[in-house]
């Protein structure tokens, strides 16, 4: 199963086709910044707004991540829809594309406020995507900005196939081509040994975001096949169709679970231009 959210040619527009029906998409924020750490008013999606976002305004500060998601009147959204078994899929990265964290907030039902433990490991921008589907209304992905304070040292970036984290040895194949669906496969590995214990996470054995270096503009990703069930295991490929807008660099983070524990593989693919 597909389940994808592509980004427009241009920053601050796009569709979201999670569940098979379009919606708008807003990638983009407005410029400004108050005392508070929140950013300016988020770009519209579908009648939907990301309220102003409060956290912690340094590193090192702990609190709490909270919003809330207000429809075209101002007023705060209270029902949401499951999608992929959360109502609500934030995913927060820095401009440069690290510091990538994939949560599940707990919301108020009773004030339409989502929160979430909070401390920010490194100063700069960062962009903070809801992924939502308001009941009664086709889902959206909503996104603003929110500066840390503290001294900005940005990391670049290059191709990047291969990783390894919590000594998994994880890799893509597969080309990005603009314009067009792309097939990638990765494979899991652990000390040279093929993993076949991937468990489900979030409706299937693999979840693939991807962002667009520069403007980040948002492509969100799932594994292909059929659901899995309860005590389902597989691996040690996932299969995924991705969809690049634009020829350009992407950013790519797989989130896969082994043992009950979820781990973030990071990835980066040139997308080249479509054959003509």
């Amino acid at each position: 199963m597909d389940h994808e959210s592509t980004p427009g040619t241009e920053p601050g527009t796009g569709s979201h086709d999670a569940h098979g029906t379009g919606a708008e998409t807003a990638h983009g924020a407005a410029e400004g910044h108050d005392a508070s750490g929140a950013a300016g008013v988020s770009l519209a999606a579908g009648g939907f707004v990301l309220d102003r976002i409060d956290a912690p305004a340094a590193t090192g500060e702990r609190g709490t991540l909270s919003f809330r998601v207000l429809d075209g009147a101002g007023s705060p959204v209270t029902a949401f829809e499951e999608s992929h078994d959360k109502q609500l899929h934030l995913i927060v990265v820095r401009a440069d594309g690290s510091g990538f964290r994939h949560v599940h907030p707990a919301l108020d039902a009773a004030t339409g406020v989502w929160s979430v433990p909070w401390t920010w490991d490194a100063a700069g921008t960062y962009r903070v995507f809801a992924d939502i589907a308001p009941t009664g209304s086709a889902p959206v992905t909503l996104s603003r900005t929110v500066d840390v304070a503290g001294a900005y040292t940005p990391v670049p970036t290059a191709p990047r196939a291969t990783t390894t984290v919590d000594g998994f040895e994880v890799s893509v194949d597969g080309d990005l081509v603009a314009g067009g669906a792309s097939a990638l496969t990765v494979e899991i590995r652990r000390g040279g040994e093929p993993v076949t214990a991937l468990e489900p996470y979030l409706g299937a054995f693999g979840h693939l975001v991807a962002l667009r270096e520069g403007d980040l503009a948002y492509l969100h990703v799932h594994a292909e096949g059929p659901d899995p069930v309860p005590g389902e295991t597989s691996g040690p490929t996932i299969a995924f169709a991705a969809h690049a807008p634009t020829a350009g660099r992407y950013l790519l983070y797989l989130d896969f679970q082994v043992d009950g524990v979820v781990r973030t593989a990071t990835f980066v693919l040139d997308a080249a231009p479509a054959a003509h």
